[in-house]
């Protein structure tokens, strides 16, 4: 967890821009700057993924021959406002999803602020409720990971993370998808006041 958390805050002490449009930003109250390590040819990033008790874990979830999609560090400077309500991809297919495998380099309590807001069995509901039908969502649990903590996470969950307080907020996710599945089953992430396509980074349907 020391080398990753070293290794992430280097690079966001190079590179700490945001990376989507202001009008995502927005729209979506989402105050997070993503980082592809992987991609990037950072192979320490591969320690966890390759992890045998890790995938051994993902296969008891989603059966034989799931796919790992990419590894995406999630960084939040303090005083930022965190993530709306929200869920990583369509819930309209109940059977297409993605799993959320979340590495946690530091500890996020109330000081740090950026806590895990989910809630349970949200995944069997479908679409999360537009604004208009209720100011904020009810049943939702707080989760407090410390450092070395793992949180897998439905992709049709209804989840946010609360505003950062007095420090920087990282973790990392491990995204992956059972068989069948597309490899761009996160491309289009549901928010309560839209649909945003990220590919074409533009709203695709307006959401009241």
């Amino acid at each position: 967890m020391n080398l990753y958390q070293n290794k992430i805050l280097e690079h966001f002490a190079q590179d700490s821009e945001y990376k989507h449009d202001t009008d995502f930003i927005e729209k979506s109250n989402t105050d997070v700057i993503p980082w592809f390590p992987q991609i990037d040819g950072e192979k320490i990033f591969d320690v966890v993924e390759n992890d045998e008790r890790l995938k051994n874990l993902t296969e008891s979830i989603l059966g034989p021959k799931w796919r790992s999609l990419y590894s995406m560090v999630m960084f939040s400077n303090k005083s930022s406002n965190g993530q709306a309500w929200h869920q990583d991809c369509n819930p309209s297919n109940s059977y297409v999803f993605n799993l959320n495998r979340l590495v946690y380099t530091m500890d996020i309590d109330e000081s740090s602020g950026g806590e895990v807001v989910v809630i349970p069995g949200s995944h069997k509901k479908g679409m999360i409720p537009a604004i208009s039908e209720c100011e904020d969502l009810e049943g939702g649990i707080t989760i407090n990971p410390k450092k070395g903590s793992l949180l897998m996470l439905h992709g049709h969950v209804w989840h946010k993370v609360l505003p950062i307080n007095n420090s920087i907020r990282v973790s990392t996710n491990y995204r992956c998808v059972p068989n069948g599945v597309p490899d761009n089953v996160t491309d289009i992430c549901v928010y309560r006041n839209m649909l945003y396509k990220f590919s074409d980074e533009k709203v695709i349907e307006e959401r009241s």
